[in-house]
């Protein structure tokens, strides 16, 4: 069927291209720009999403949210932003999202790609040397596309968070995407917010709360508590980039050399002393967060009541209004308090399996249940290079069910991922060239001056295979003690396919 024809029997229309991506957020455009490099511009690629632009969760999410890395690390491949700020910037969702649109645009001077935003992949069925998709827009039409090679390139799945479902009638209860701490309705009222979580939204709507209104009651109900990586020490600023600060592939390198997949705890009370800040006095919960010493000094001093524990309920009883507790506990707090529900989007909807890799070869899936990475973009990026490379059904790279591993312990989770990570970037290394290790700007490590990069790459090439035994078996014991897939495809996947 030729290229954009709609089928007589069906009236639907049927694109064709050599490779198709679904998901343009960072994951889906870090796949494209790899792709970019290995594709010419005579070859076309789709590129499916369902939003009505490219950005992917920055899309949707609170107007006042801001990277908690300097801009220049969240990226596509080794896009440069054009932003002309300082370095250690922190972009707003309006920055961040323009600079989607530049990744796409340099993407495309490379490349045919053809946007169709506002559509979803429904089904996918691979026949004859094609992948066929049936896709569907927002206004009910119906499209097939035909691909060579499609990457689903969906990340965490993150979706906007709904406000707390609460009895009491005497309380606002709000969600940060869906109303702006900063807004008219926020700013008209001066009764008590209690913010529930604990994690990085928990903390800019703190901030963003704090620093609006002084002397607002702002509260928070942080779960069990967490702790986050301090920027000051991640990222030092000025002539200290050159000797002061712990590279991060240093941190997990370590990282990966303590833990033996039954340590957690000790793991986490060391990162925790050695490159953590926080503001609970338990912290529970490790999700690679980073948050600056001033940020956090802010929010301490201008929170009324931090409560270690969940929130059940609000409900009114007997002329008081109540937060409910999971330990049993309750709170009396002022009618027409704000509850605002922060309580993360990381691993919260349940996804189907998916091999990262199809048997063909020819379909890679990029999402938490098959993990390859401590983050998806690092999977877009990676894989991606492998599958031009027809390197993925060599390589017995480890996948991980993220989601599998949260439920049963959230306190193991980032430890078992960035063994995980030191695994199979070992692998990856000894298959690609140095120039796919040295072009990957999602790399932290690039904060640094390039002298002080090239010792600590040319060291992990030296050394990255002695510590891969380890690892291994620290994943082993990771799938064995909590029953959860952990461990290469169990398939075989067809070389050069």
């Amino acid at each position: 069927m030729t290229n954009g024809a709609a089928s007589a029997e069906t009236s639907v229309r049927v694109e064709c291209c050599d490779l198709c991506i679904v998901g343009a957020g960072i994951t889906g455009i870090n796949a494209l720009f790899v792709a970019s490099r290995y594709m010419s511009h005579s070859q076309k690629v789709i590129l499916i999403d369902r939003r009505d632009r490219s950005g992917g969760m920055w899309v949707d999410t609170y107007d006042y949210v801001r990277l908690h890395q300097p801009h220049g690390l969240f990226t596509a491949g080794n896009i440069e932003w054009t932003l002309g700020r300082d370095r250690s910037y922190l972009a707003t969702k309006d920055e961040v999202l323009a600079h989607f649109d530049h990744c796409l645009e340099v993407a495309k001077q490379r490349v045919r790609v053809d946007p169709y935003f506002g559509w979803a992949l429904e089904s996918h069925h691979e026949t004859a040397g094609l992948v066929r998709m049936h896709c569907t827009s927002s206004d009910g039409r119906l499209m097939v596309v035909e691909a060579k090679r499609l990457i689903k390139a969906g990340g965490f799945g993150v979706v906007p968070n709904d406000p707390l479902e609460i009895s009491s009638s005497r309380v606002v209860s709000v969600s940060p995407d869906f109303c702006d701490m900063r807004g008219d309705e926020m700013r008209s009222s001066d009764t008590p917010v209690w913010i529930v979580g604990g994690g990085k939204t928990a903390m800019d709507t703190a901030h963003a709360l704090i620093t609006e209104y002084p002397g607002r009651e702002v509260n928070l109900v942080a779960g069990s508590g967490t702790f986050f990586s301090s920027r000051d020490r991640l990222f030092p600023t000025g002539g200290r980039r050159w000797w002061s600060g712990t590279m991060t592939s240093g941190i997990f390198t370590e990282l990966g050399r303590r833990f033996d997949g039954t340590n957690e705890a000790d793991i986490a009370t060391w990162l925790r002393t050695t490159y953590g800040t926080w503001l609970t006095p338990t912290t529970g919960n490790f999700l690679l967060g980073i948050l600056s010493e001033s940020e956090n000094e802010t929010i301490a001093a201008g929170l009324n009541d931090v409560i270690t524990d969940h929130v059940v309920d609000a409900v009114d009883r007997n002329g008081d209004t109540n937060l409910v507790f999971r330990s049993g506990s309750t709170k009396t707090i002022q009618p027409g308090s704000w509850i605002v529900n922060c309580t993360g989007y990381i691993l919260r909807h349940d996804l189907p399996y998916e091999p990262y890799v199809s048997d063909s070869g020819a379909v890679v899936s990029v999402q938490p249940r098959s993990a390859t990475h401590h983050l998806t973009s690092y999977m877009g990026y990676f894989l991606t290079h492998l599958l031009f490379l027809d390197k993925l059904g060599e390589i017995p790279l480890y996948e991980l069910d993220a989601a599998a591993l949260k439920k049963k312990s959230n306190a193991a989770l980032p430890y078992a991922l960035g063994s995980l990570t030191m695994h199979n970037l070992s692998l990856i290394a000894d298959s690609v060239p140095n120039k796919v290790l040295l072009d990957c700007g999602l790399d932290l490590d690039h904060w640094y001056p390039l002298p002080r990069r090239i010792i600590g790459t040319t060291r992990f090439l030296l050394t990255h295979r002695r510590g891969r035994e380890h690892l291994r078996q620290t994943l082993d014991t990771m799938r064995e003690r909590f029953d959860i897939r952990c461990g290469p495809l169990s398939h075989g996947v067809a070389v050069g396919s």
